[in-house]
């Protein structure tokens, strides 16, 4: 693009600043994607959540060495309906000038589509055992991805799990998916060389994160909260070792 393409809007026809800017911005070629659908709703609920919740994410490691790494989301669902039960103001939301806190326990799962990121919802998982939550997990995310999910599968959650896997980075800090008050995140798990008993052994560790709503959850009862979640796991890993 040279000047003379240029068509000036200041005194006399001359070019000025935003004459320039304006120009090299319609100079490229663009595609301009409309937002409607999971999107639409995606954007509203990250908006939504970012501008309403005061979020603070504690943060620790975890050893999954004793654990069946393909079972890492139902495991990590049934260590967390359990710390749930010790402390409710985890499994809770802000309504007005009070914290309503449940009973149920329905943790939602953050499944990757191709139309975006849903989360279908596992009820009742302070009833399940960890074969039933993973049976359940599988059918949600199932589908979730074919597109099959009704309302009712997609809605009321009290608790949500995320784990994006292997791009899951050695730490990312996950948005409180309103109106819930916390998120339990699941980052790249990786041999790592850790100090056990003295010796530098390499042992599979990953960052274990909690994102809460500070308006409702302290930071002490946080962190105690997310440690014991890990301890539950570790202590899962090696009950079944």
């Amino acid at each position: 693009m040279a000047l003379k393409d240029v068509t000036g809007t200041g005194p006399d026809g001359r070019i000025v600043e935003g004459d320039v800017r304006a120009a090299a911005a319609g100079a490229g070629v663009a595609r301009r994607v409309p937002v409607r659908g999971v999107r639409r709703a995606i954007v509203e609920q990250v908006t939504r959540a970012h501008r309403e919740v005061p979020a603070v994410t504690f943060v620790e490691e975890c050893d999954f060495g004793s654990l069946d790494l393909g079972r890492i989301v139902p495991l990590t669902i049934h260590a967390a309906a359990a710390s749930l039960a010790e402390y409710p103001e985890l499994n809770a939301r802000l309504v007005g000038d009070e914290i309503v806190l449940f009973e149920r326990i329905d943790v939602g799962i953050a499944v990757q589509t191709d139309d975006g990121l849903l989360v279908p919802v596992v009820r009742g998982c302070e009833r399940l055992s960890v074969e039933e939550i993973e049976a359940e997990v599988r059918r949600l995310a199932d589908a979730a991805r074919e597109g099959t999910l009704s309302a009712e599968e997609l809605r009321d959650s009290t608790f949500t799990v995320t784990s994006a896997g292997k791009l899951g980075g050695l730490f990312v800090t996950p948005l409180v998916n309103h109106p819930e008050v916390a998120i339990l995140g699941l980052h790249r798990i990786a041999e790592r060389p850790v100090v056990r008993d003295g010796e530098i052994v390499s042992r599979p560790v990953g960052n274990v994160s909690l994102s809460f709503d500070h308006r409702v959850v302290d930071g002490v009862r946080a962190a105690a909260f997310c440690l014991d979640v890990i301890g539950r796991l570790q202590s899962a890993g090696d009950a079944a070792a």
